[in-house]
């Protein structure tokens, strides 16, 4: 169950999140092309960064922490994933804020 750790963490971080997208219109999710082109740039840029530290043996990762599934340069599936999630989960968190805040913008609006 070790090997599989990292990969519920990320699982969890992606169902807490995911309330956002619903009950705050956060819109990530509705909109998957502009999702992409946010995450998947950024993504590429840390995992090249990862696959240049693996390859120089500044960091490595536990065989006995993740599941053994490596992408070519070295570099954990879990790794990868977590490039992708965190930064999924940050944009719903930051277009949710967006959200209540222009609300409550435009209830003062309203009300002055």
């Amino acid at each position: 169950m070790d090997r599989f750790q990292y990969l519920a963490l990320m699982a969890g971080c992606l169902l807490l999140t995911l309330p956002l997208e619903f009950w705050l219109a956060a819109r990530v999710y509705r909109r998957p092309r502009r999702m992409l082109l946010a995450v998947v740039p950024v993504a590429l840029l840390f995992i090249a960064w990862d696959v240049f530290a693996i390859r120089r043996d500044h960091w490595t990762f536990s065989p006995d922490y993740t599941t053994g599934i490596l992408f070519p340069g070295g570099i954990p599936l879990e790794e990868v994933v977590f490039f992708l999630v965190i930064p999924i989960c940050g944009l719903l968190t930051y277009e949710a804020v967006g959200t209540v805040l222009r609300g409550r913008s435009r209830r003062k609006a309203s009300d002055a």
